[in-house]
């Protein structure tokens, strides 16, 4: 395996820590990883993303130029990255925000509205982990229970009340990109309109 994942958003809305999970767990699970997080000197409101590559073998550049796998969460971030997926790639868009649609037939494409999924179980800021949930129900990278086990072992203890709503809320990805397209169908854009 050999995965090579950008997740991008405005400052706040949580991308660095949902690249942090998929490289701890990462290498919880014994995979060669690297995590590269990036933002604005705005922070919150500014843009922020991360690269995250997860490989069976060694990791000769930490620089990636075409990702296998892109979660975009704002629209400048659509703009940026749909373009650079790889072909035969998966690109999860926040449908809450993100209004276009890519027109690209080389890619799957997964539109998720994340921002309501997370309202709905309480905190809209959580958008981020249901964004995670779907992108590892249509590609299970990496075992969404160990994501879980993540969260348990890497929380520091002034959060630790978050935890369990994160799991819901990884759940919740899940359970709403496998309901809507069907575990193993590949993706067809007029069933994922959120």
């Amino acid at each position: 395996m050999h995965e090579e994942v950008i997740i991008s958003g405005f400052g706040g809305q949580g991308a660095l820590f949902a690249g942090q999970l998929l490289a701890y767990t990462g290498m919880d699970e014994g995979w060669h990883v690297t995590w590269i997080p990036s933002y604005g000197p705005e922070m919150r409101g500014g843009t922020a993303h991360c690269v995250v590559i997860i490989s069976d073998d060694d990791i000769g550049s930490p620089v990636i130029r075409n990702p296998t796998i892109c979660i975009v969460m704002n629209p400048p971030s659509m703009e940026k990255y749909e373009p650079l997926v790889k072909p035969g790639g998966l690109l999860v868009v926040n449908s809450t925000l993100v209004r276009t649609r890519s027109e690209r037939g080389d890619i799957e494409v997964v539109y998720v509205p994340a921002n309501d999924l997370a309202a709905e179980l309480g905190n809209v800021r959580m958008a981020n982990v249901v964004l995670l949930g779907a992108m590892l129900g249509r590609r299970e990278i990496l075992p969404i229970e160990g994501i879980k086990r993540t969260l348990e072992r890497h929380l520091p203890a002034e959060r630790r009340r978050f935890i369990e709503p994160n799991k819901r809320a990884l759940d919740r990805g899940v359970e709403y990109v496998r309901k809507q397209i069907g575990v193993g169908e590949p993706a067809r854009l007029e069933e994922q309109v959120g």
